[in-house]
């Protein structure tokens, strides 16, 4: 009785084992532009031609395979076996997530599925760099490079003349950020002169770097600056003195006068009028 029991809750184990879906690589990292292989391996308990389809998750999902087919912009450069799929010449575009759906309707579970993620890495390009070709001592001055296309994301490695600038005592006089790019000089000196060029890299191909370009550092003219400033104020000293000299003379005031002059009639006695008018009567 025993034995019989056991042997029939094995034989339901064994019908009722689901439909399993896995990957072998759920996680494949390849080069822009070369091929990626989505693994999909599966198992049914009595479905002999389950349905496949594969999906991307990005805000929304998307059909990549479907009904024996493949859509979108993967119809032409796609293939499947079994249920792996093969995508040629992989872009940024295709990097994601995707999941394959296995449907197995005669299964005591019908459906199976699996997530593998897609990651296509870029090499670094020439970064874009920011070297101001003059500055003043004493200023900050700050230096700038960015490679927006590599991913991963790259790190930056800043060069004076040819070496590496690194970051050795703790009051040095510039600091780096080898994540952003930035090169920051607290407060330049004559020193620091030189030809400066920035290196990107992210171990995903070779590092690429912008053309080196010389920064120089002049020191302020204080004699210079005080000479202007003096002269400026005399300038400005003269004119005002000008100003009220004219004044005082009278110079504004005749030229008001002067838009009243002009031939007038001198004006007649009241006993002249008087005497020309009995006249008439």
């Amino acid at each position: 009785m025993f034995v019989s029991v056991a042997v029939l809750i094995l034989i339901q184990s064994v019908c009722v084992a689901p439909v399993t879906v896995t990957s072998s690589s759920p996680r494949v990292q390849v080069l822009e532009y070369s091929d990626a292989k989505l693994s999909c391996e599966f198992k049914t308990e009595r479905e002999k031609n389950p349905r496949i389809e594969w999906k991307k998750k990005d805000k929304d999902v998307s059909f990549v395979y479907f009904e024996g087919h493949f859509k979108g912009p993967f119809r032409s450069r796609a293939e499947i076996d079994g249920a792996t799929v093969l995508l040629h010449r992989v872009t940024q575009a295709d990097a994601g997530e995707y999941r394959c759906e296995v449907s197995a309707p005669l299964d005591t579970v019908t459906l199976g599925e699996t997530n593998i993620t897609l990651e296509v890495l870029v090499p670094p390009h020439t970064p874009s760099c920011d070297i101001p070709s003059s500055a003043l001592t004493g200023s900050q001055v700050e230096l700038r490079c960015s490679d927006q296309h590599s991913i991963p994301p790259a790190v930056y490695t800043w060069y004076k003349d040819k070496k590496p600038l690194l970051i050795r005592h703790a009051n040095d006089t510039f600091t780096i950020n080898k994540f952003t790019g930035m090169l920051i000089f607290q407060k330049v000196s004559k020193t620091d002169a030189g030809q400066y060029h920035c290196e990107a890299n992210n171990k995903v191909g070779p590092p690429k770097s912008c053309e080196a370009k010389h920064m120089q550092i002049d020191d302020l003219n204080l004699p210079a600056v005080i000479t202007g400033v003096v002269l400026v104020c005399l300038i400005g000293l003269l004119c005002a003195f000008g100003v009220c000299y004219a004044h005082r003379q009278g110079y504004f005031s005749r030229h008001r006068g002067s838009q009243h002059s002009g031939y007038s009639h001198t004006p007649q006695e009241p006993q002249d009028f008087k005497h020309k008018q009995s006249f008439m009567l």
